[in-house]
This record gives structure tokens, sequence and C-alpha cells, in this order.
């Protein structure tokens, strides 16, 4: 067999690598200097027509296994744009302009956490049933959880919260210093929780992400410290993000502890109803009251106004509730052990996203938080066969200028290449999707000198600028 073989495979490898290029040997211990590193690799064009956001996934009123009921701006805007197509009923695709968004929400959150001290970890979504019996919220919990059976028969659910893993990984470590408090573990991961009704879209689903972070401190104090420290972050994450957010008074509900703040966006279609003082800083959820009467509890003299807020964050000072109960410890001063005081705080990743959506967006088209817009540009040429025709190089040349000139703005900047379609039509879609700052290239790109008709989508604005005021224009642009 072997002398019959043995030609075959000689000219399958003489075609393998005769269609190979080898690169020259170089006699220095360095890279060829021809050789473009990633780093220095021209970024391609993102063109609008190789963008994945299928308009046939946009009308979901055909298929009744879909239909879902357009509850809010949020989701409609949503899913008429392409960016979420619902799979079952609280379950949705992310489409790639929607799950660009989320990554740059994710940083945005990954620098707050960090800067206060957070560690990201993973802990499982699987999480075994002995944990919540455990700590009793198996039953509690009631038809909430998503619950399930391996093949061994043994009971499992869907984590919808972790405390009961995260301080069953502190139980583990036998060696943890209170010099090594507080400390600060959080992820940012899929949750499930079995709504009875899911609605508005990404506001209240089945599937959601969520950051949840888990505090460990050596005394109480040093508890609450931890949580105003958190709670600064989420008000600093709020403004970075230019959202009006406000930190009110609430229930602890199932997940217990001595302290509870939500994190509210006021919206009418909210699901929460808000007390808020008109003279002081006191504001709280109507469930954490105990009488009808409008008078502020903290000052006296204000006046409490009713209104509705989407929750986005939710705080909780739990102090030894789960690390009792599973024996979370740490070695004081004094060498001995010591149970560890704990606070969990969470912020609803996709919940934000289309909170922001919902209080932003015009009934025609989203506007996003500016940093964490999926595209900050987008570069509109004229029309095919129009009479600014020859201006379609021009936008070419720029599309690839504001990548070279402004390199924070490398893979920020699409190219609508659709040019068989009016101008007006792509300016229609472009408003749609929120593009920050629109670019159209028309006329006046030919003339001397240049002039490009920008459109600045959260303000409404429409600017005819040079070339130097365009670059300078988006050269403050905040990126992530």
């Amino acid at each position: 067999m072997e002398p019959a073989i043995y030609p075959v495979w000689q000219r399958v490898f003489h075609r393998f690598y005769r269609g190979l290029t080898l690169p020259k040997r170089s006699h220095s211990s360095c890279a060829d200097p021809a050789t473009p590193s990633p780093s220095r690799r021209s970024q391609p064009t993102l063109l609008v027509s190789r963008l994945y956001q299928p308009a046939n996934l946009r009308d979901v009123g055909q298929d009744s296994r879909l239909s879902v009921e357009m509850t809010c701006k949020s989701q409609r805007l949503m899913q008429q744009a392409g960016l979420i197509h619902p799979s079952n009923p609280g379950c949705y695709y992310y489409l790639p302009a929607t799950v660009r968004s989320m990554e740059k929400l994710v940083r945005v959150i990954d620098q707050e956490m960090q800067a206060i001290g957070g560690q990201k970890i993973d802990m499982p979504s699987l999480c075994s049933a002995d944990l919540w019996k455990t700590s009793e919220r198996w039953d509690l919990m009631g038809k909430e959880l998503f619950r399930l059976k391996d093949r061994h028969d043994a009971d499992y659910c869907l984590g919808p919260t972790h405390e009961e893993v995260v301080t069953t990984l502190i139980a583990h470590q036998a060696n943890l210093s209170y010099k090594q408090l507080p400390l600060l573990l959080y992820q940012i991961t899929r949750k499930f929780r079995d709504e009875p009704k899911p609605k508005f879209g990404l506001l209240r689903g089945r599937e959601f992400y969520m950051k949840d972070m888990y505090s460990f401190d050596v005394s109480e104090e040093a508890a609450y410290q931890t949580y105003e420290s958190v709670c600064q972050a989420y008000t600093q994450l709020f403004a970075r993000l230019g959202l009006r957010c406000v930190q009110v008074q609430a229930d602890t509900g199932n997940i217990g502890g001595k302290l509870s703040h939500e994190f509210q966006l006021p919206a009418d279609i909210g699901e929460d109803r808000l007390l808020v003082c008109g003279s002081c800083s006191f504001s709280a959820n109507v469930e954490t009251m105990s009488s009808d009467s409008s008078a502020c509890p903290q000052c006296k003299t204000g006046t409490l106004v009713e209104s509705k807020g989407i929750e986005v964050g939710h705080t909780f000072y739990l102090g030894k509730k789960y690390s009792h109960i599973f024996k979370a410890s740490f070695s004081n001063a004094q060498n001995k052990p010591s149970i560890a005081e704990m606070g969990c705080f969470g912020l609803g990743v996709t919940r934000i996203l289309a909170a922001a959506i919902e209080v932003m967006s015009t009934e025609e088209g989203i506007r996003w938080p500016g940093l964490i817009a999926p595209y900050q540009v987008c570069v509109l040429p004229p029309k095919k066969g129009s009479k600014a025709d020859e201006a379609g190089v021009v936008a070419e040349e720029l599309v690839h200028s504001l990548g070279n000139t402004l390199p924070h703005l490398r893979g920020e900047v699409v190219f609508d290449d659709r040019t068989q379609m009016t101008i007006g039509k792509r300016l229609k879609d472009a408003s749609r999707l929120g593009y920050p700052y629109v670019i159209v290239v028309g006329q006046g790109a030919l003339e001397d000198p240049p002039t490009f008709e920008v459109m600045c989508q959260q303000t409404g604005e429409t600017m005819f600028l040079s070339k130097d005021g365009l670059l300078d224009l988006l050269g403050r642009v905040e990126t992530v």
C-alpha cells in the first residue's frame, strides 16, 4: 500500500505549498517592517449594506408564534429598527448593533466598578437547589425560579441572582484575612426569571443581562462605607450616560437585608410609583411608605409628589444574612474567625439600554446615550446619477480620513453605500437607528473650500462645516 499512497500525498503537499506565499527570511531578530502589525492595519470601511439588520425581521405580525404586543416606545423602536427580534415570550435575539451598544455599556460599568475596587468574576448560571434550600429561598422565590432536574434527578435552578453562590465561594476560602477586605466581586451575565407576564421588550423579560456585585467587609461600619461608595459609582455611571436617575429608598424584598435603595429613571411607562420631595433630597418607593400623607417625613415641610419610574439598579446592605448561613468568615486582627458583613448591588444592563432609549428617543427614531451608541458617525454620499454624484469620491475619502485622523473613531464610522436610494430615505433610516452624527456629502463638498452638512441627532441641530470644522467637532466625541 505504501508505494501507491506516497505519490498521492506528494501531489497534495506540492499543491498545498505552491499556494503559500512565504515571508522572506530576515537576518534581523526584528519583524519585517514592511509587514503591518495588527495595530497598524487600516480598518475596513463599514458599509451599511453589509450590516446585519434584516428588514424582514422587523415585522413579526404574520408569525403568530412571535407576534408580541408593542407595549412601549423602546420595544417598538428597537424592533422596527431591526435591533432586536423576539424568540419566545420574554426572550429576544440581540442583533449586532444592540450587541455593540451593550458591550460599550459593559465597558463603562467595568470602569466604574473597578474604580472602587471591584474585581470581575464569572459564576455558574446553573445553581444547585441545595444552596437555595439552605438559604430558605427555594420556596420563598416561588414560581419566579426556573427549576430543572438533571439526569440524576438532582434539582437545579437558573440563577436570577447569586447571593448563595458567591457566599459559598467565599466560605470555601479558609485563609481569608481582614487585610484583604473589603472584597468586591462582580459579574455581568445572563439572568433568568420566570416572569408571569413579560412585557415592555427588554424592560421586563425572562432572560436578560445583569451586573451583580457582592461585597464582604470586616464590620457594619465598613459595610456602610462600601455601600455608599457603590451608590456614588452608580450615580457617576448614570451621569456619564447623560441619564437623569433618582436614588430612592426601597423595600428589601426576598433578597433581604437591613437597607435598600433603587435607582430609577423617571418615565411614564414605569411600573414603580415614586414619591419625591420638592424641598429636600428625600425620595422613596411608595411601597416603603406606611401612610397616605403627602408631607415629607424628612424635612417635615415639603410636599411629596408622585411619579413613575423604571428601576435600573438596586442596592442592598445584607448584613450577615447569607454569610452567617454559609459560614463565610475571615480572620480578624486578633486572628480569630469572624463572619463577614455583606452587601449586594445590581444593575440591569439590558434594562438600562432599553430604558435609555425609552426616555431619550422621539416617536420616530432612536436616540442613544452618546457614549454607548453602536456607531458614532454615518456618512451619506449622494444618490448615484444625481447632480452631486461626483461627491461620492469625496465621501469615501472622508470616511478614511476620519479613521486615520481621529483614532478614537476607528470602527465608529459607517458609510451608507446604498446609493440607489435617495438621500431622504437614507436620512430617515439614519434617524431611526440613532447615529449621533450624520454627515451628508453633497454639492457643497465639491466647492472650494468644501463644506459638509452635519446633523447632530441628540440636539436636532444642523451645521454646515468645513473639513477642519468637522474634524474639530468629531474630535471632541467621547468613545469607550
